[in-house]
């Protein structure tokens, strides 16, 4: 009953929820970074494309914790190449 309550005090929350999939994903994603891999390259995984729809893994690049861990121009190269 308290979820229902929360869900009246704020209607458009579930608009600002991140999935524990796209957690997961994002954990992956520095991972597979780290260990020297590109971003355009694990991007095009079948563990991230089976994972994620497009528009998520777009929504995916906009994390700050992603941004940090891979650098601002890695993210900027991956959105002008996927756009």
């Amino acid at each position: 009953m308290a979820r229902l309550a929360s869900i009246f005090r704020n209607p458009f929350s579930f608009l600002f929820t991140r999935s524990s999939q796209e957690d997961r994903v994002a954990a992956y994603l520095i991972r597979e970074h780290e260990r020297g891999r590109s971003l355009s390259e694990i991007l095009d995984d079948p563990y991230v494309r089976n994972r994620l729809a497009p528009k998520e893994r777009e929504r995916l690049l906009d994390r700050p914790e992603l941004i940090r861990a891979l650098g601002d121009d890695v993210v900027a190269a991956a959105r002008v190449g996927r756009g």
